[in-house]
């Protein structure tokens, strides 16, 4: 039988950790502030063209959040005449933007009176949490890169497009951000590839063009990502996991004696 004297406290203590846990439950959780999509870069060129004038723009979207995909993120591209008159416009879908990471794009309109200016605006993006950590999403290697002038003044870029997950990637967008010696954005240009096998690379080639007469390239910089509005297809190939970088069994005899260990062992005589 519990004392009158303790069943008071036990009741006390009680309904002081009701109130303390009411008071905890109507307390909201601090919700996480998620910084915009910022556009680090941005360059258009303007060229006559047959029919009007050719309006290419290249551009980098990057995203400060290291734990959320940016999704459905649209570009709206205006170009306005010496008067201010409005003569192009364009919306275009972009890719989603990986956690920490940036988006580089690029496009063409074509307009029937010449811009002065052009400006890239975008619609704020969509987050949504990613479901591995930023180390998961690995780049999407790419080597042995050509950028070849043409006689047209367009530049003809090739190379090769790897896969560092154990699942094939259905398509990648793989885009070529052309820079002058100081590292300024001149233009760009993309292409896609299909079926990206670990493995085996297979090669790409684009062409950019309407860049000004007399521009000189000096490097050429090429990144290559999953394609559509939201994070899943990059998402299910980081779930799948990274192939391992060693795939192919050693086939020399290993050392009588452990290098290490013989060091080691001398070290410490």
């Amino acid at each position: 039988m519990i004392p009158r004297s303790r069943t008071v406290s036990l009741l006390a203590l009680c309904a002081l950790g009701a109130i303390c846990l009411s008071g905890c439950a109507s307390e909201k959780r601090p919700v996480q502030e998620l910084k915009p999509l910022a556009l680090k870069e941005q360059v258009s060129n303007i060229v006559k063209s047959a029919d009007g004038y050719a309006v290419t723009w290249a551009g980098v979207l990057s995203n400060a959040n290291p734990w959320h995909f940016g999704e459905h993120v649209v570009a709206t591209i205006v170009g306005h005449d010496a008067k201010g008159t409005e003569v192009v416009r364009m919306d275009q879908p972009l890719d989603a933007v990986p956690p920490g990471g940036s988006l580089a794009f690029t496009g063409q309109a074509t307009a029937s009176e010449k811009p002065a200016k052009v400006t890239i605006q975008y619609r704020p993006a969509r987050w949504r949490a990613a479901a591995r950590i930023p180390s998961a999403f690995q780049r999407f290697p790419v080597s042995r890169v050509q950028t070849l002038p043409q006689k047209d003044g367009s530049y003809l870029i090739t190379g090769y497009v790897g896969n560092p997950y154990q699942i094939s990637a259905s398509s990648l967008v793989v885009n070529a951000l052309l820079r002058d010696k100081e590292g300024k954005l001149l233009g760009g240009g993309s292409t896609f590839v299909d079926d990206v096998k670990t493995g085996s690379p297979p090669r790409f080639i684009l062409t950019v063009s309407g860049l000004p007469q007399g521009t000189k390239v000096a490097r050429t910089d090429i990144t290559a990502r999953t394609w559509g509005s939201t994070g899943r297809p990059y998402e299910e190939l980081a779930l799948a996991g990274a192939a391992p970088v060693h795939t192919v069994k050693p086939v020399t005899e290993p050392f009588p004696i452990d290098r290490n260990t013989q060091v080691v062992s001398e070290h410490k005589q």
